[in-house]
């Protein structure tokens, strides 16, 4: 990996781990669906924008409803669990959850797709559950019903990017589809999953938008046309540069900007459990990525999330 692929993933992993910052300014304000729907709905836009101006072909070679049911897992959901994550939970403590994505991919992959389970994969996700519990009882939020509910939120959004790994895989990789536009088409989708939520939203919660701060609405920019459509086109470009393996280290670097974001803009308070919490979860990705770990499993593509 050369200097401008290293700055490249480094920017990857800023924009991602922002993701939390912005969804955390934007959520307790604006609500978290709200905030989930005018992500995907920047994201698919920003994408199709991009897509026309790189006069990439919008081909899904017969796949156009599979990928759009997809975005349903691969975006439309997790991004609302992690928006209601966002309500209670500090930024940092979200991106550190979300690394739980490949661990989930190895319990899924074992439970439901004949994934075979090593001793090596085991370990990792022991250590990594072992870490969500150390970071819940030793981070810097007291403990109670809606920080449990925050935690779960952010877990099942990464069961979410487990699954989609899998069906992506067996449903849409292979038929000669261009990553980019799955991409697109996934924020598409997921804009219909959400389109209901967001218009019950508007009839029990209306919100005031002429008293929205423009705090909130240039985060909901940078979440939609930043974080998900510019980081959507880069993500891909570092796997056709320097493969799968070495891009899935931003899945590492995540947590360290999400926790940095949160401190250095937001004023959340670090403690010893982000590092206690964090480092393990850092080790069992060690364990569950690292070549000796087999096959790479448990991320969605284009998604850290």
């Amino acid at each position: 990996m050369n200097s401008k692929n290293l700055f490249h993933l480094l920017l990857l992993a800023a924009i991602w781990g922002g993701s939390f910052l912005f969804m955390r300014v934007s959520a307790p304000v604006l609500g978290a669906i709200p905030t989930a729907f005018g992500r995907v709905l920047l994201g698919a836009a920003g994408l199709f924008g991009l897509l026309l101006a790189m006069r990439v072909p919008l081909s899904f070679g017969g796949r156009f409803k599979i990928v759009l049911a997809l975005g349903s897992i691969t975006s439309g959901i997790p991004f609302l669990m992690f928006s209601l994550a966002a309500e209670v939970l500090p930024a940092g403590y979200s991106s550190i959850l979300n690394a739980m994505t490949p661990l989930m991919g190895v319990l899924i992959g074992v439970s439901f797709f004949d994934e075979q389970l090593t001793a090596r994969k085991l370990a990792g996700v022991a250590i990594g559950l072992a870490g969500v519990f150390a970071l819940t009882e030793t981070g810097p939020v007291g403990m109670n019903a809606a920080t449990l509910l925050g935690v779960g939120a952010c877990l099942v959004a990464t069961v979410c990017y487990g699954f989609a790994s899998y069906l992506t895989k067996r449903l849409v990789t292979g038929h000669g589809i261009d990553n980019r536009v799955v991409a697109f088409g996934s924020q598409a989708g997921a804009v219909l999953t959400l389109v209901l939520f967001m218009a019950w939203h508007g009839v029990s919660t209306p919100i005031a938008w002429s008293q929205v701060s423009g705090d909130v609405w240039a985060s909901m920019l940078a979440l939609g046309l930043v974080c998900t459509s510019f980081a959507y086109l880069l993500f891909f470009r570092l796997i056709s540069e320097v493969g799968a393996l070495s891009t899935l280290t931003v899945t590492f670097l995540i947590p360290l900007f999400g926790v940095f974001w949160g401190w250095l803009l937001l004023h959340e308070r670090l403690s010893l459990g982000y590092a206690l919490g964090g480092g393990m979860i850092g080790l069992a990705l060690w364990l569950v990525l690292s070549p000796a770990g087999g096959r790479l499993s448990g991320l969605a593509p284009g998604e850290p999330k």
